[in-house]
């Protein structure tokens, strides 16, 4: 389970989403999420879905990745489903004890987990598709105006990325950790959930260390190159809106006028 985890990783490939802006990537995956909340019926969940479709075949990124995304949180998916059942009004199809499943229960289901799938896809497409440091250079200017309000852009900007890059750096360790530690006999599958419980003790411990040993490291690191934060600082890599920015832009348009005409015509 732990491997296949693959939140903030970046696989390089010559797709026309790694070749947007990052800027503009960011942007329309706010405006994407808030369509998907914004769909109150299945005509304009379907125009939001086919969207994600049409992403996740132009970023060239294999299938089983985004499967892999999927299945470390198929158990959200399923609880969460099955726990809207039971909440719609109308005639019972289903009906046991305190139990009751209604035609707008399986509405609710299926529509919360078609977006909870959707919202995974589309944060998988820009991390798939950008790398750690075209992301922190679009975050930092998409922040840039909070610089009035004398807020460090840049240092929040490279945290969140520090961050995102080094979750399946941290993953990989604990991998490691259950691994060894499965090999001198502990045991972590069986017995109640207190004694499972105990049994994480010896694999959290390590793995504090091994995280605050890379993050002392990594300080060293950026101190040794005297980095002094965003002021002043150039950049190698500028960047540029293109053609193809705009084109994407107005796609979004398109859709969301789409979402709107769905959800108060139909």
């Amino acid at each position: 389970m732990i491997g296949d985890i693959t939140l903030g990783q970046y696989y390089p490939a010559k797709g026309i989403l790694h070749r947007l802006d990052p800027r503009i990537k960011v942007l329309l995956l706010m405006a994407s999420i808030v369509l998907i909340f914004c769909t109150f019926n299945f005509y304009a969940l379907g125009i939001v879905t086919a969207l994600v479709i049409a992403s996740v075949i132009m970023s060239k990124v294999p299938l089983k990745l985004y499967l892999k995304s999927m299945k470390a949180i198929i158990f959200v998916i399923l609880l969460t489903a099955v726990l809207n059942l039971f909440y719609g009004a109308g005639e019972p199809i289903f009906e046991w004890w305190v139990f009751r499943i209604t035609r707008a229960g399986i509405h609710n289901s299926i529509f919360i987990a078609v977006r909870i799938v959707l919202l995974v896809m589309l944060s998988s497409t820009l991390t798939f598709t950008t790398s750690p440091t075209d992301l922190t250079d679009a975050l930092e200017r998409l922040m840039k105006p909070l610089g009035i309000f004398k807020i460090k852009t840049h240092e929040i900007a490279m945290m969140m990325t520090i961050a995102l890059r080094f979750v399946p750096t941290l993953l990989e360790e604990t991998d490691k950790i259950m691994s060894a530690q499965k090999a001198r006999g502990a045991d972590m599958e069986s017995g109640n959930i207190l004694k499972r419980i105990k049994a994480l003790i010896p694999i959290l411990i390590p793995l504090f260390v091994s995280a605050f040993r890379r993050a002392y490291e990594l300080a060293m690191a950026m101190e040794c190159r005297c980095y002094q934060g965003g002021s002043g600082r150039t950049r190698m890599k500028q960047l540029h809106m293109g053609a193809r920015d705009a084109v994407a832009i107005i796609i979004i348009a398109l859709v969301t006028a789409g979402v709107v005409l769905c959800n108060i015509f139909l």
